[in-house]
């Protein structure tokens, strides 16, 4: 099947359940990208900030932008003017900084916590308790240019779909808890960003809003020679 195929058979079956479609588009040309666009996508999440940087300026401005891979201090400025979505927000320090560079444009940036849900030690996250402290935390409270809108998270990867799904009902039952104990009264906090090319429907069953799928759009990856940023 084509990208454009493929993009319209996945709106197809998530717009009746309302969940947005990240289109993933890492390591993809402009070309396939703007196929994508051309099917009416306009959400695309990039993991790197050179890449996601270039292509910003390249690609139609109506696109909306998402960081989906883990995000380095130092980095943040490069997208601070325009990033929709940081989706992997793991540490207070990394808040903080966003919270900064979002100032210096003027912007209030949405982000989401990254919960670290997969029994795997090489994938970043907060842990359940580390999410409540950076809530709870002064520092988070007087941060004026941020609005953490959900969570999101990565689950195992395994063929266990029992485990999977046990992994995204925890991811499930923290932003409930959170909802109701930090964001009662704001509309904001509504997203659920899990599930993957390989999980998703898993991660809808279990209430994500959010999925982000890459190679069920364009196909195996590209690994182009990293340098820059």
């Amino acid at each position: 099947m084509s990208i454009e195929a493929n993009i319209l058979s996945l709106k197809t079956e998530l717009d009746p359940l309302k969940v947005k479609l990240v289109a993933v588009s890492k390591t993809k040309p402009n070309e396939d990208i703007l196929q994508a666009y051309q099917a009416g996508q306009r959400i695309f999440g990039e993991n790197t900030v050179q890449e996601l940087v270039k292509k910003q300026e390249e690609l139609p401005k109506d696109i909306e932008w998402h960081l989906v891979g883990h995000l380095q201090s130092n980095k943040v400025k490069y997208i601070a003017p325009f990033i929709s979505l940081i989706h992997a927000v793991d540490s207070l320090k990394l808040l903080a900084e966003v919270n900064k560079q979002a100032q210096k444009n003027n912007r209030i940036i949405n982000c989401l916590l990254q919960i670290h849900i997969a029994d795997e030690d090489t994938k970043f996250g907060l842990d359940f308790d580390e999410a409540i402290e950076l809530l709870r935390s002064s520092e988070y409270q007087q941060m004026q240019h941020i609005r953490i809108v959900g969570l999101m998270g990565i689950a195992t990867n395994t063929e266990n779909q029992k485990k999977i799904t046990e992994e995204f009902y925890e991811l499930r039952t923290l932003f409930k808890g959170l909802k109701a104990s930090f964001f009662q009264n704001s509309d904001d906090f509504s997203e659920l960003s899990m599930g993957m090319s390989s999980d998703y429907k898993l991660a809808i069953e279990q209430g994500s809003t959010m999925v982000r799928l890459g190679s069920n759009i364009f196909g195996e990856r590209n690994y182009p020679n990293k340098t820059g940023i």
